[in-house]
């Protein structure tokens, strides 16, 4: 009889030590979630994380409240996100600054292997170039040589070092021969009055951002950053078809929690994220904007956060971008 009740005494003990998992897993989540943003609002990370944030809201029955913390190529925020509890109720939304920072900076606050847990690919996006209605260019022809009559004097702007417009922008200055001075700003908004203003001369940002003005005519576009053409402005060019052959950087962004997060509050939040993507209001408004859903596994998006540092690490160095 000892010998027939041990096992199911062993069975018991395990239950009992599981329970506050599962039971956890299951209440998940809880309260309110923090949803870190590490740009300015107004921006396409933000549009984005905002739209997420909604959708994700309804699912769960629990607020998503997006944090802006904008400032240092992402730095501010993704250091935030490495010092946050690891209960999942923090994640940030993670862009390609996560794959050029190792490149650009001799040191960083994170890593992004120690710190942090990917949950989800989320999306990918292309950049749109643009001019200010001032500048008498109306395409990337005319821009070529407007910027080769005026070498050093023309400028362009982005949302930081690294990012997907400022890279836009170096491969652009490399495939044409042209030297156009670069000036970064925190956020894609200020890039954008100052362009509409006329203080810097070119914005290759994403189209997410630049569409309602370049609709409005505040903007003036000039092509798109991918290889094909967008669905959103399908009368505008690629830059591959405007004479740039082989000319592609395009955007994308993802979740990702801080290191030490329970594997199962990972894969629940992965869950729920996905059926957020799947949600028509999250489809129609990333394809109004020329983007495309994602989705996935946690380890889908590790994965393409590891080619894309490849990649674009060898891009920064071709271009003779130096780390800080």
């Amino acid at each position: 009889m000892v010998q027939r009740s041990l096992p199911i005494a062993i069975i018991a003990i395990a239950m009992a030590l599981l329970a506050p998992v599962i039971t956890c897993a299951q209440a998940f989540p809880s309260k309110s979630l923090r949803l870190i943003v590490p740009s300015a609002p107004g921006g396409s990370p933000d549009i984005n994380a905002r739209e997420l944030a909604g959708e994700l809201g309804k699912l769960t029955g629990q607020q998503v409240v997006v944090e802006n913390r904008p400032g240092a190529s992402g730095i501010l925020g993704y250091e935030l996100l490495a010092r946050a509890t690891p209960d999942g109720y923090t994640f940030a939304y993670i862009s390609n600054f996560i794959a050029t920072n190792p490149s650009l900076y001799s040191k960083l606050p994170y890593e992004f292997a120690r710190d942090f847990q990917p949950v989800i690919f989320y999306f990918q996006g292309l950049n749109v170039l643009t001019v200010s209605p001032s500048l008498p260019v109306r395409s990337v022809k005319e821009l070529i040589e407007q910027a080769r009559a005026n070498a050093g004097k023309m400028t362009f702007g982005s949302s930081g070092i690294g990012a997907t417009p400022h890279l836009s922008m170096e491969l652009f200055k490399s495939m044409t021969g042209t030297a156009i001075v670069h000036v970064p700003y925190k956020g894609t908004q200020q890039a954008v009055t100052d362009l509409i203003g006329g203080q810097i001369d070119i914005l290759c940002d994403n189209l997410a951002s630049l569409l309602p003005l370049v609709k409005s005519g505040r903007l003036r576009a000039l092509a798109v950053t991918s290889l094909k053409r967008s669905t959103a402005l399908p009368e505008l060019p690629t830059l591959d078809e405007a004479g740039l052959t082989g000319y592609e950087l395009t955007g994308w962004s993802g979740l990702a929690v801080p290191a030490g997060v329970p594997r199962d509050i990972v894969l629940r939040l992965n869950d729920e994220i996905n059926k957020a993507l799947a949600s028509p209001t999250v489809i129609k408004g990333i394809t109004a904007r020329g983007g495309t859903t994602m989705g996935g596994t946690p380890e889908q998006f590790a994965e393409h956060v590891r080619r894309e540092t490849e990649r674009l690490g060898k891009l920064i160095k071709a271009v003779g971008i130096k780390p800080q």
